[in-house]
């Protein structure tokens, strides 16, 4: 009896290990495909002003160093990829500090400023969607050298792929600039640029891809940079914008569960970044934030990229307290918050 007792929950904890360990390997690597929400610094190593290689920015990554992240610290991809046991930053494809032994557990593709237009990447000269992709294409090659072709292949099937893009193409592009508002009604744009993330993810499936994670539109009008421009309603939410966001995220969403259905073995995750970061913004102090409306550097109404950078006065001394990092990117505690909540969903989906 005595034996027993000690043999059975010893061999039911060898099985519980083997059954965590097997679920830590099931996603071998973190593969990121988007703009500046998980851009971890491509930009840093082409001739754009998209950037952000300088303090304050990184002031509270490990070990204070700005990365060209958009943020004062980590940014969701790294928060994924350290949840499913890989390391706890993703590093950066143009990065020539890194090697392909770094990128077999995960790579980032993105790039601050793009979008699924290519008219978006063309207005601040940054990596296209289709440029992305090509980068991938040539890590795939790259990854089959280093691993051989077997082992480079359940890689790129069983990576988790975190794609997160489209907020510039209605920022930055169709509401600043008069092209696309001359050939499209803004309900035609989204269809526009759904046809175009259709048309990626079955690109990046037809290369090897199954496990997709792809971020909807946040609640743009509620951005900083966004209510600062709001004249009518000063320093509110810009509701007009979130609509937008709103209407795109369900075609979008329409998108995924058509896709689902149509790739054999491909499973697409919608993450409705939309919901998560409205929470923040509607309740912030049941988050432990105090503030909402603008963000942490200089002012918080409009700097960003080069406008926030050592000399801008008034940056903020503690960023945890702030939904908002610079005035449209989130700061390193709500990308935690956020991430935290969508793992837990991905682990279901994807181990």
């Amino acid at each position: 009896m005595g034996m027993a007792s000690i043999t059975i929950p010893c061999v039911f904890f060898i099985q519980i290990l083997s059954i965590v360990s097997k679920s830590e390997t099931k996603v071998p690597a973190v593969i990121v495909f988007g703009d500046s929400s998980v851009d971890s610094g491509n930009n840093n190593f082409i001739p754009t002003i998209a950037k952000c290689n300088f303090e304050p920015y990184g002031r509270d990554f490990p070990g204070g160093t700005p990365t060209g992240r958009f943020c004062n610290g980590r940014l969701p991809p790294d928060f994924i990829s350290e949840g499913f046991g890989l390391k706890s930053v993703v590093p950066a494809y143009l990065d020539p500090t890194f090697n392909i032994s770094d990128f077999a557990t995960g790579v980032c593709f993105a790039s601050a400023a793009t979008g699924y237009d290519n008219a978006t990447a063309d207005v601040l000269k940054v990596i296209p969607l289709w440029k992305e992709v090509e980068y991938y294409e040539e890590y795939q090659k790259k990854l089959r050298a280093y691993l051989g072709h077997k082992k480079a292949n359940e890689v790129i099937s069983d990576a988790l792929y975190v794609i997160s893009i489209g907020t510039n193409d209605f920022l930055e592009n169709y509401y600043a600039l008069p092209r696309r508002q001359s050939q499209f009604t803004v309900q035609q744009y989204e269809d526009f640029l759904v046809g175009i993330a259709e048309h990626f993810v079955r690109q990046i499936y037809s290369l090897g891809a199954r496990k997709l994670s792809l971020t909807g539109l946040p609640p743009m009008g509620c951005l900083p940079v966004q209510r600062t421009t709001n004249f009518d309603d000063p320093l509110n939410c810009l509701e007009e914008r979130n609509k937008v966001a709103l209407e795109f995220n369900g075609k979008l969403k329409a998108t995924v569960a058509k896709l689902n259905k149509d790739l054999p073995g491909l499973k697409v995750f919608f993450a409705d970044a939309y919901e998560l970061l409205l929470q923040l913004i509607t309740k912030p102090s049941q988050y432990g934030f105090e503030v909402v409306e603008e963000g942490c550097c200089g002012t918080g109404l409009f700097e960003m990229g080069i406008l926030c950078n050592r000399h801008t006065p008034l940056t903020c001394p503690d960023a945890n307290k702030y939904v908002f990092w610079d005035a449209i990117h989130p700061s390193q505690r709500t990308n935690k918050i956020i991430s935290d909540q969508l793992i837990p969903r991905l682990k279901q989906l994807f181990l």
